[in-house]
């Protein structure tokens, strides 16, 4: 295992799946592992050496005392199924992407998994699309091997054929498949104009393919209200954009005259 890992337990763990996630578009790969840590009892496991993938920029003081440097955190955790049918799991939950040595971070994350010898690593993305922000998003699979597009067919997901997936989101199954490891990348659609707006649907729709996958029960009451509070605050932000469009781009008829241009209101009193 890399020198990079500190291992804090050593549960006895049966094939393993792990679910690895760091902030990308729409932030749904982080929403949804920060709600799967927060809804199932995940334990500490672990953590990498941030301070080898980061470098602060800074300090923060308090009360005129400066603090020790912060850095992003990459933890992991881990679970036992609690029935047959449950999958024992790793999660894995990066604060930050590094802006270098993501292929050397990606590998330090696979090292832990071959230690606890992973049955297969499974991460999350945004697929953007021209889907409007009120309709259901659908969830899009790839994997590391054709064998495994065989397994992604049982849950109905969109095959979309060539795609990339930016990030470690995606870069960690080219690394898992280097191994040998077999990975999935479960992608939800996500607006392409709200790109930059969180988006708990599309984590929501990921959510519930993976609890077939998983074999696990969640609780998605608090997620699914997150999602319809969001599609409001879309919708009154589209209304007001669209309400500034308009008045920006149009006149009111008073305004224009009989070939819709604009006249002189002194020069029109002159003439009557």
């Amino acid at each position: 295992m890399s020198n990079l890992a500190k291992i804090r337990a050593r549960p006895k763990l049966e094939s393993p799946v792990m679910l690895a996630a760091w902030p990308g578009v729409g932030n749904v790969s982080m929403i949804l592992a920060s709600y799967l840590l927060k809804k199932l009892e995940f334990k500490t496991l672990g953590e990498i050496e941030a301070s080898y993938f980061f470098d602060p920029i800074g300090v923060v003081a308090s009360n005129n005392v400066v603090e020790a440097p912060q850095f992003p955190q990459s933890r992991f955790y881990y679970r036992k199924g609690t029935n047959e049918a449950e999958r024992d799991l790793i999660l894995f939950i990066g604060d930050d992407q590094p802006a270098t040595k993501v292929y050397e971070l990606a590998r330090a994350v696979l090292d832990v998994g071959a230690a606890f010898q992973i049955e297969k690593v499974i991460t999350c993305a945004a697929a953007l699309t021209r889907i409007h922000f009120t309709e259901q998003p659908r969830v899009w699979g790839v994997a590391t091997g054709q064998e495994m597009t065989t397994e992604l067919q049982e849950y109905d997901l969109v095959h979309r054929g060539n795609l990339q997936i930016a990030g470690l989101n995606g870069l960690l199954l080219g690394a898992a498949k280097e191994r040998g490891i077999n990975g999935i990348c479960l992608l939800g659609e996500v607006p392409a104009h709200a790109s930059r707006v969180e988006n708990p649907m599309a984590a929501l729709a990921i959510l519930e393919v993976l609890s077939r996958m998983l074999g696990i029960e969640v609780d998605t009451t608090e997620l699914s209200e997150t999602a319809s509070e969001t599609k409001e605050q879309i919708k009154q932000a589209t209304a007001v954009a669209m309400g500034e469009y308009i008045e920006h781009f149009t006149q009111p008829i008073w305004q224009q005259g009989d070939n819709g241009e604009e006249f002189d209101d002194e020069e029109d009193d002159e003439e009557d």
